[in-house]
Parts: C-alpha cells; structure tokens; sequence
C-alpha cells in the first residue's frame, strides 16, 4: 500500500534558481533561504521517500494560453527540464512515476476531477527552482507533477484546490505498490510583479498563512481569490496551491510533527518553507 508520509509547501521563483546554478548557496542574501532546506532534504532521505507528488503552476513553458488546463497530471517516466528562454538548466531529466501518475489519475476521474493527462511534461521553475534544493543528485526521489491553473481565468477556487488534495491523498493511500510518498506544492507567497503595487510583500499575512494553513485549513479553502489578492497581492493567488498538499494530509487528530517552517522576505516576494509529517 502506499504510505503518506507528510508534506512540503514551499515558495517558487526563478530568482533561486539563478541563485543555485550561480554557486551563491553561502552569499549573506542568500544563505539563510538555503540553508532552511537542508533539514528537509535529511528528513526526506531519512524516510526513505520513493516519490513526490507536486502540487505547482506552469508559468507557459509546457501550456501555453490557447490550451491552459485546470489541472493536468504528468504521467511519464521522464521529464525534461523546460527552457524558460535561456537554455534549458543543466540537470538531467527528472524521473517520473508513471504507476503511481495512473494510479492517481484513475482515482481523481472517479472522484469526478478531470485532470488533462499529459504522457509528456516538461518542469519549469513551478518545480525546478526547489526540486534541487531537497532531493540528492543524481535524482534519487522520483516526480507526479500535478499542474493547477492560477495564470487565466477562470480559475479553479482555493476550495476546490483543497478538495484536489484530499482526494489525492485517498489515492495515495489506496496505491497497490509499497511506495513511500511525500505530497509538496509549490508557489508564492505574498508578491506582485506588475503596477502600482510592484514589489508588494506583506509578512504578517504570509506567517499568518502558514498559521492557518497547518492548524485551520478549512478557514483558507472558503477564502475568495480576491481575499488572497488583497492580503497578498495579485500573483499570491498561488498561495491557493499549497491547500492542494494540505488536503492530501487530512486531519489529525494527533499534531503533525513539523519538520521546518522558515521565511525570508529580502526580495520581491516572501519566501516560505513548511514541512509537516503525519504523526504515526
């Protein structure tokens, strides 16, 4: 059977990715971020995780506006770094779950999700800029991409997001493979990158954030789009990605047990870190 062993939220941006290709791991501005991770990573290996499902966006790498799904499952057993405009980076591709993806696409369409399943899937920074952060090279942990559409409207609500995740999480445990697996997502925290408003962070809300969505994830899958936008600014509607990994871990009625929660705001966006596992 398939073992959920916890979840990861993290921030994404291309910003780390530049930072980690360029060796700027140790820089003052760089090296607290940096070293959040590291914890995380030991626990990974420490549990023996096979595979993670990550919950993330395509900033138009993969999809592109003339067919952009609400959610896609990647289902391959390899997939390519995407070349976001200067070459792809210099990592082999990243090995896929193909089991595990059909697994879970079976379950979704049962539970009346209908993921677009794509047999071919390139990752952008929606996973690249933090896969190599937490996973030993060369790729010792393999990928389910799950894409959610938070570039073009409509979008999917944070409600429906939460219920992704929990019908993920059923799945997961229904698997028929003994496979370790740890569920992540990924996007960004408070930030806008356009207008009047360019460089918006708001500190206060990512923390309380990161409060509700580990003790009161209900009260954050009611939350509006609109309520994320104006805590947050307009590109934090990601933030609705992270309830998708929250779901898949269900209630406790034991405290999860908190392996990191870390967040930096130097730049133009706030940059978070929570990992949880589910108590036994």
């Amino acid at each position: 059977m398939g073992v959920l062993i916890g979840g990861i939220g993290s921030s994404h941006a291309p910003s780390i990715s530049h930072a980690f290709d360029a060796g700027h791991q140790d820089r003052p501005e760089w090296k607290p971020f940096f070293a959040a991770y590291a914890p995380v990573k030991q626990w990974l290996v420490d549990q023996r995780v096979d595979t993670l499902v990550v919950f993330y966006n395509d900033h138009l790498n993969h999809f592109q506006f003339g067919a952009y799904p609400t959610f896609s499952l990647g289902v391959a057993e390899s997939m390519p770094v995407a070349d976001e405009g200067a070459g792809p980076r210099a990592f082999a591709p990243v090995p896929g779950d193909a089991d595990l993806g059909w697994h879970l696409a079976t379950s979704l369409v049962r539970d009346e999700f209908d993921p677009t399943i794509c047999q071919e899937m390139a990752l952008d920074h929606g996973i690249m800029s933090v896969l190599p952060l937490l996973v030993t090279l060369p790729w010792s942990i393999k990928v389910v991409p799950i894409n959610i559409n938070v570039l073009r409207e409509p979008l999917p609500t944070p409600a429906r997001c939460y219920r992704l995740g929990q019908s993920v999480g059923k799945a997961i445990g229904n698997f028929g493979q003994d496979t370790r697996v740890v569920v992540m997502s990924t996007g960004g925290l408070s930030h806008q990158l356009h207008g009047l408003d360019c460089g918006f962070t708001n500190p206060e809300w990512d923390n309380r954030f990161m409060d509700l969505l580990e003790h009161q994830p209900e009260v954050l899958s009611q939350a509006s789009h609109a309520d994320f936008i104006h805590r947050g600014g307009v590109e934090s509607v990601e933030m609705m990605i992270w309830l998708a990994m929250r779901g898949a871990l269900g209630h406790c009625d034991k405290p999860f047990k908190r392996i990191q929660r870390h967040y930096w705001a130097p730049m133009m966006t706030g940059y978070g870190l929570l990992a949880l596992e589910v108590p036994s």
